[in-house]
């Protein structure tokens, strides 16, 4: 009798019905794979070291750990350096130096830069001609931070950054030691504040570095981030530099890394003393641009990385529309089944989202808010995308 109700159920349904029910569950199917293999790859790896944690024996004698530069890109950072600076001069680790590239800062940078200079003698400087006539500043202070740099392997942190602890410098090169590595991606973090602002900028954050992060845990890395980013100064010469990419003015992290990192030679690194804190943008304006300024060089990764970064916005795009059309055509039944779908979708993006949150040391983010990010910051992209075509923007 049961069966006789439930065929008498399914034949009410229109094939209008059963297209637009099928289309959504194709889609839901792609959108929770997506999430499982790649969101989820970071909360699963941090899980699995927090297990072997205990069984972890560091490596004795001065010799396991290569020597490394620090690098420091600072453009008018005179009070980011007097608070942050002193955290970078001062890590637990037995060979390494920090290089400060003052570019043309029209602040009180160089006075900050000879008090710590006089204090460390591990701290150098050096600066940007002021007649550079160059695209991107950055790109070109980075260069030359390379070429001065004492030791074989850079280390990239901004001058807005703070390291978690004095065993940042220790973990970011603790895969160097490993044969063949020449790519080691961190986390890095923005400081939780109170505001709107703040709450989209470390969602925005934390959802991007599962993705990345993700992704080159599964042998497909295709960017990082200049707060906490190392690479060999071979690597860095051999590939050419930032020599084909300079007329973007943004890009010395994620442009490089899509030209140099491949699944063999990428290390990720997410222990809780690896990761880097920065202050965010307090006002729309500041994150539009700065936003604006990281999509501006997305046309210029790998058609593979773009075909890609772009299948699950899209798709994750037609699934809230077919859940819309069943709502407004479909019958109850497929009413019942859209509910279902976009809940199970919610519940499992909430829960690895959060899940990546407390791996990572964020703080927790609302389960209904992450619903409405999810459904929100493809659109916003997609607009600032469009609008930043034609237009100006900053060098940094």
């Amino acid at each position: 009798m049961m069966t006789n109700d439930i065929l008498t159920y399914l034949l009410r349904l229109s094939v209008w019905d059963y297209v637009l029910v099928g289309v959504a569950v194709v889609l839901w199917v792609y959108l929770m794979y997506f999430a499982i293999r790649y969101l989820d790859a970071v909360p699963r790896r941090v899980k699995k070291l927090r297990k072997t944690q205990s069984e972890k024996t560091e490596t004795e004698g001065e010799e396991a750990y290569p020597g490394v530069t620090v690098v420091v890109c600072a453009k008018n950072e005179a009070r980011n350096l007097e608070t942050y600076l002193q955290s970078l001069l001062s890590q637990d680790y037995p060979t390494y130096e920090v290089i400060v590239v003052n570019d043309g800062s029209e602040d009180d940078t160089c006075d900050v830069l000879d008090r710590y200079e006089q204090q460390y003698p591990n701290l150098r400087t050096t600066f940007v001609p002021a007649d550079a006539r160059v695209v991107s500043t950055k790109k070109l202070a980075l260069t030359l931070a390379a070429k001065a740099a004492a030791y074989d392997y850079l280390l990239l942190i901004d001058a807005d950054c703070r390291p978690e602890s004095g065993k940042w410098i220790s973990e970011m090169m603790a895969p160097f030691r490993q044969p063949g590595t020449e790519v080691v991606l961190g986390y890095g973090g923005y400081f939780y504040e109170p505001g709107l602002v703040n709450r989209l900028t470390r969602y925005d954050t934390l959802y991007t570095g599962l993705l990345y992060l993700g992704a080159a845990l599964t042998g497909h890395p295709y960017m990082g981030v200049g707060r906490n980013l190392a690479y060999s100064k071979q690597l860095f010469f051999h590939s050419g530099g930032f020599s084909d990419m300079m007329h973007h003015r943004a890009g010395d992290d994620d442009l490089f890394v899509n030209k140099v990192a491949t699944g063999r030679n990428t290390a990720v690194v997410l222990s809780p003393e690896s990761i880097t804190w920065s202050e965010s943008k307090h006002t729309w304006h500041e994150w539009l641009v700065q936003r604006r300024r990281h999509l501006s060089v997305s046309p210029a990764y790998r058609w593979q990385t773009k075909l890609w970064l772009a299948t699950e916005p899209a798709v994750r795009g037609l699934f809230y529309v077919s859940l819309i059309l069943i709502a407004v055509l479909g019958h109850p039944i497929a009413w019942a089944v859209a509910l279902l779908l976009g809940t199970i979708r919610g519940i499992t993006l909430a829960t690895i989202v959060n899940r990546g949150a407390h791996a990572l040391g964020e703080k927790m983010f609302n389960p209904w808010r992450l619903w409405w990010y999810d459904l929100s910051m493809p659109l916003m992209t997609l607009f600032l995308m469009n609008g930043s075509n034609g237009k100006k923007t900053v060098n940094w």
